[in-house]
């Protein structure tokens, strides 16, 4: 489960690179300010009848792989992704602390999880995301790195508040 992956984003005024992404246990106790920050950020401007975040203890399960972006050892990022079957898995959990952005952390996030769905076997990747403004840049880096829009996939259905979007891995 520690599959690690260095990174080329560095903090402002640092040469050294000491960000690492790596397969974590979500109930880590060090990971509970990114949950808090996830759960707020959702509950901000999201009816909760259209949040469909995962429940920390829900991501401890075979069928998902989680993974911690960590800066000197300081938990700034995570994501994940959850197997719906052989091919098609779906990108979950993904939040970057506020106070870390504007580093491209999200996207080297993203990237690790393409990639690793990607050696994993799975052909596609989908994702559910808001329309609410809260999640403006997260709709355009999931569209710069590929994602286009799609139909509500295995367990969602039409929802106002949602975007539907998925990527075919080559």
């Amino acid at each position: 489960m520690a599959r690690t992956s260095p990174l080329i984003a560095r903090a402002p005024g640092r040469t050294e690179v000491a960000v690492v992404i790596a397969e974590e246990h979500p109930l880590a106790p060090d990971l509970a300010l990114l949950f808090d920050r996830h759960t707020a950020d959702m509950h901000a401007d999201t009816p909760p009848e259209s949040i469909h975040m995962m429940d920390r203890s829900a991501l401890v399960t075979p069928a998902i792989r989680f993974f911690v972006l960590r800066d000197g050892g300081q938990p700034l990022a995570m994501g994940a992704f959850r197997r719906i079957d052989a091919t098609h898995a779906e990108i979950k959990s993904m939040h970057v602390l506020a106070e870390a952005r504007g580093r491209g952390l999200s996207k080297a996030m993203l990237d690790h999880l393409v990639a690793t769905a990607r050696a994993d076997g799975f052909s596609r990747l989908s994702l559910e995301t808001g329309i609410q403004p809260t999640f403006i840049a997260a709709r355009a880096l999931y569209a710069r790195a590929g994602f286009a829009d799609c139909p509500p996939f295995e367990g969602y259905c039409e929802d106002p508040n949602s975007v539907f979007m998925t990527k075919v891995l080559a």
